[in-house]
């Protein structure tokens, strides 16, 4: 008889994404990414668990990592974390895991007592797979909204921070992602023909604007609706990145605007670079760059910039050769979907 492979699934429970993987027998099969405004209600996470139940069905284990607990829903992490492990609890009745950071994979009952360790620890999860599978490393995930750097040294995580506060303090968190982060969050001002122009200080365009216009932006990664509502074209963003500088789409050339789109990309790029700079400080320079995420165009630029060689989570986790992309998108998820699998 032949014998019945082990199934594990990885959520990572964000507050603006579900990602959710399946691992059958220690490999990657399945994953994908739903989007969740956890701001607008828990009841956005129990759609997003519904619509995903099919990548988790006939589970052994479901492992979770979570960073929704910063959702402004909740008045703090720890109520935050709370009400998470409740939804885990209440959906999910078989055997299930939660990723504690130095602590491990707890149970429910002991993560209600590891509150900050349990609290945005996904990068934790992601850093420590990295760091079994290849050893000295500069680990850099950026997803829609953050860009996690991490130093891999002598097969370990030896980060600096562990909670948010400490860091942002180590620059070990850079708040920038590839899609969600607002034009005024990279840049005050931009150069117009020559004029370097200040910025409307308004939710006028994104980043996944900036990025679509130069033609980088995988639109299966930019989940959630435009500034405006409108369209998610290369014209419905360059009317959105012209509004940022007081102008009508009209007034410059496309190509002019693909090189105002340029100069958001690039000033994101040296934010993630200066961090980067001082955490590789750790590492030799033969450590390469193991990058994740759905900002991983971004991350190749990196280390080209800092003459490092570039590997893709993808590249080093077992999984199917349809999914390693999607996989390395929600790095996370696989992450505690395959180290909680070595458990079984």
């Amino acid at each position: 008889m032949e014998k019945r492979k082990s199934i594990v699934a990885g959520f990572d429970i964000g507050g603006a994404h579900l990602k959710v993987t399946r691992a059958e027998d220690g490999r990657i099969v399945e994953a994908v990414t739903i989007a969740t405004p956890l701001w607008q209600g828990l009841d956005t996470l129990t759609l997003a668990f519904e619509e995903t139940a099919a990548i988790y069905a006939g589970a052994d284990l479901n492992a979770f990592t979570m960073t929704g607990e910063l959702a402004d829903i909740f008045p703090s992490r720890d109520a935050g974390v709370a009400a998470l492990l409740d939804e885990i609890s209440t959906r999910f009745p078989g055997e299930k895991l939660i990723y504690a950071g130095p602590s491990g994979f707890v149970g429910l009952e002991q993560a209600t007592r590891l509150s900050a360790d349990v609290a945005s620890a996904n990068w934790h999860a992601t850093a420590s797979l990295v760091a079994k599978l290849a050893g000295d490393a500069l680990f850099v995930d950026m997803g829609s909204t953050t860009t996690d750097i991490i130093a891999i040294k002598n097969g370990a995580v030896a980060n600096d921070g562990y909670s948010d506060a400490g860091r942002l303090l180590s620059g070990e968190l850079v708040y920038t992602g590839f899609t969600r982060t607002f034009l005024f969050g990279v840049a005050s001002s931009a150069p117009v023909r020559g004029r370097l122009t200040p910025l409307m200080n308004e939710y006028f365009a994104s980043i996944a604007d900036a990025h679509r216009i130069l033609g980088v932006l995988d639109e299966k990664d930019d989940r959630h609706a435009s500034a405006d509502g409108k369209e998610k074209t290369i014209d419905g963003s360059v009317a959105r990145l012209a509004r940022m500088i007081g102008r009508d789409a009209a007034d410059l050339t496309l190509p002019e605007w693909r090189e105002v789109a340029r100069w958001f990309s690039e000033q994101q790029l040296r934010k993630i670079h200066d961090a980067a700079s001082l955490i590789a400080g750790l590492l030799a320079q033969d450590a390469p760059i193991v990058g994740a995420g759905t900002g991983r165009w971004q991350i190749r630029r990196l280390a080209e910039r800092m003459e490092r060689r570039f590997v893709d989570f993808a590249e080093i986790i077992p999984a199917d050769e349809a999914v390693r992309g999607e996989a390395s998108s929600v790095a996370p998820a696989s992450a505690v979907a395959l180290m909680a699998g070595s458990q079984l």
